[in-house]
């Protein structure tokens, strides 16, 4: 008989930065325990911003503060004899996206998503447009400028002007006039050493494109998803901003602002842009060589030419999760999608019973890497 109880998980959590970034995490990460329930057996590994390590039982807020602080050392002792099958990062700053997976290698852990190298590309705009451009991208033409530099080699204004490290849009400026180009690069300079000023691309349309990896009988391939769309016009708002993504309720709970109907939605079948749209995102995440999946934004201008905007090389297995929406666009649960990439990751069959829909028994068998 197959084995068919959950996967025993590993989940890597928190911020080494501030507690926002701690809060988004979990955010992601509490939805993913929700949505993974019968299919992944989750422990919990919490960084929190002062550098204390914690084991919550959940993530629920009384739960993380009754937790135990330890360093890492303690942590590690605690889980160095237990057995896990998969690791799943989700934390979002700069450390967790990159050094804090080695923690999956300390543990001898297969771990889920891109590695290092590919995370620390992904999160640096600038480093991400050279590789992807090598690898026959379209990017818009731009340029680093670092603090107390006065570049004479932007691109012609309207410019987008945002820090080379940071997410959500923070730091963001849409520059039309000569005079408010400093301020943008100074506002982006509070955010990170180094802005990214880069030709606006005008609308047009923007849309990000996930791209997955599936076994094939020749071998694991990349299968591009469904592209979701952002509602952009020129006249009232050529830009998304930060309030477009990330919001707080009037609990002062994060929520995520882009989850709505009006804010994004699956673009059809047979919209005319898909072909154009594949190909840069596989192109794109061929450059940058990641594994599992990646998440791709482009703009795409109004002679339907996609232009790349910045690529976001994680997925937390929430519902929310953009990549999980788009496979469910495409008929793949977020349990099936969790269950196929534990069997890429780990390079074993995998067993476990999905129970998206009707339970079935699904059994995914994969070669080594």
């Amino acid at each position: 008989m197959p084995r068919t109880r959950p996967l025993s998980t590993l989940m890597l959590v928190g911020s080494s930065t501030t507690d926002a970034m701690a809060e988004l995490s979990e955010l992601y990460a509490r939805d993913a325990v929700r949505a993974l329930a019968g299919v992944a057996d989750v422990t919990l590994i919490r960084r929190a911003p002062d550098g204390r390590w914690s084991l919550p039982w959940s993530l629920e807020p009384h739960d993380i503060a009754s937790a135990m602080p330890m360093p890492l050392s303690a942590a590690l002792g605690l889980l160095v004899h237990e057995h896990f099958d998969i690791g799943l990062p989700q934390m979002f700053c700069p450390w967790g996206m990159t050094s804090g997976r080695a923690l999956f290698e300390l543990l001898d852990i297969p771990m889920i998503g891109n590695r290092a190298p590919q995370m620390g590309m992904g999160a640096d705009k600038a480093l991400a447009r050279a590789v992807v451009a090598q690898g026959g991208v379209r990017v818009p033409e731009g340029v680093v400028v670092k603090p107390g530099e006065r570049s004479s080699q932007t691109p012609p204004l309207p410019v987008i002007v945002k820090p080379v490290m940071s997410d959500n849009s923070e730091g963001l400026s849409l520059v039309e006039r000569a005079e408010d180009l400093a301020p943008a690069i100074a506002h982006a300079h509070a955010q990170d050493s180094d802005a990214l000023v880069e030709r606006f691309i005008p609308p047009g349309r923007e849309l990000r494109v996930g791209v997955i990896e599936r076994m094939t009988p020749d071998g694991p391939e990349l299968f591009a998803l469904p592209p979701e769309e952002y509602p952009v016009d020129r006249a009232n708002h050529p830009v998304r901003t930060a309030e477009d993504k990330l919001a707080r309720g009037d609990d002062g709970q994060l929520r995520l602002a882009a989850k709505t109907k009006d804010a994004a939605w699956i673009i059809d079948a047979d919209d005319p842009a898909i072909p154009a749209l594949h190909a840069a995102a596989i192109a794109a995440c061929r450059a940058l060589g990641c594994r599992h999946y990646g998440l791709f934004d482009f703009r795409v201008d109004e002679a339907g030419t996609p232009w790349f905007l910045e690529a976001g090389l994680y997925c937390s297995f929430a519902d929310a999760s953009v990549v999980c929406t788009m496979a469910r666009a495409a008929g793949i649960s977020t349990q099936q999608l969790f269950v196929d990439m534990a069997a890429l990751a780990s390079g074993e069959s995998v067993s476990v019973e999905i129970a998206d829909s009707a339970p079935v028994l699904t059994e995914t068998l994969l070669a080594a890497e």
